[in-house]
């Protein structure tokens, strides 16, 4: 894999990795009334994953590219279907509420991970890194207590289950390191596709949506693996407590994008979600400047 070792060119493209994931929430706002197609959409994005990151896979390795699909393993597995069930929860998420606490759920995985890392890994939790926790835990319960209707709150729960698949896929590359996680990701998409045709089979949809709808399902995609490749080609530049803070381009910019009039859906987050992701931003602030040895892996959303 080509990788970057200046760091000065290194973070500008990490922030382009972020800038394009950041536009993810804006796509889903596009369609159609994506929450009535939530299958073609996780079966398009699914199979658009899965071609993209093998094509990529093919450039960087050649006809041998199809060995990595076997030393997966049992953790590469457990990742992919982690990484899955965060991709059909994320859209079951942003669907029922507001970009902003799709987000802001998005962004306390690092201390899922932690959590993850120390109940099964092991890993040791450091004094600091437990108060990034709390504060996280008191912005989250913000934004819950000022979305008490039915819809958003179950909106904020899938945004908390999809923050824990990514996390289930970023431990399961610490217990096995030399699992591909390129390989991993494109698993992942096929699970997605292979979830999303079962469900729309058993209800006799059609797997395809409208034409534009589609066309926004693989933007969505392409977005995501584009993404993924530079953040991966320039991470080896930058300490991980750097990459943490450079990855919040992510959650602002996904906030700023669906905010701003000029885009037209003019979504403003609520005095809740303001104070709660205020607090969340602290608390992955402080995290970021205390961890030293924790790599996020992130924007797979």
């Amino acid at each position: 894999m080509i990788e970057i070792k200046n760091e000065r060119i290194a973070i500008p493209i990490v922030l382009l990795a972020g800038l394009l994931w950041s536009f993810g929430p804006l796509v889903v706002r596009y369609m159609d009334q994506p929450n009535l197609v939530p299958w073609q959409y996780l079966f398009t994005r699914g199979i658009v994953i899965f071609i993209i990151l093998n094509i990529y896979l093919f450039f960087e390795e050649g006809k041998i590219f199809y060995k990595n699909y076997f030393k997966i393993g049992l953790s590469g597995f457990i990742g992919g279907c982690g990484l899955g069930i965060a991709m059909i929860t994320f859209i079951w998420s942003i669907t029922n509420t507001s970009a902003a606490i799709t987000l802001l759920c998005l962004a306390a995985m690092p201390f899922m991970t932690a959590l993850l890392g120390f109940l099964f890994l092991k890993e040791q939790i450091s004094y600091n890194v437990w108060i990034s926790i709390i504060v996280a835990a008191v912005g989250i319960v913000i934004m819950a207590l000022g979305n008490p209707n039915k819809g958003s709150l179950l909106g904020l729960i899938f945004g908390l289950i999809s923050a824990i698949g990514f996390s289930v896929f970023s431990v399961s590359l610490r217990w096995r390191k030399e699992t591909p996680k390129f390989t991993t990701v494109a698993i992942s998409g096929l699970i997605c596709a292979i979830v999303s045709s079962a469900f729309l089979f058993n209800e006799g949809k059609n797997f395809i949506s409208s034409s534009y709808n589609e066309g926004l399902f693989a933007i969505h995609g392409t977005l995501v693996c584009f993404g993924l490749i530079l953040y991966s080609i320039a991470s080896k530049a930058i300490p991980a407590a750097e990459l943490t803070l450079l990855s919040l381009t992510e959650i602002i910019g996904g906030i700023f994008w669906v905010w701003l009039p000029l885009f037209g859906i003019n979504e403003v987050p609520s005095n809740n979600t303001i104070i709660g992701g205020f607090l969340i931003f602290m608390s992955i602030s402080h995290y970021s400047l205390t961890i030293k040895t924790n790599r996020r892996f992130i924007g797979l959303n």
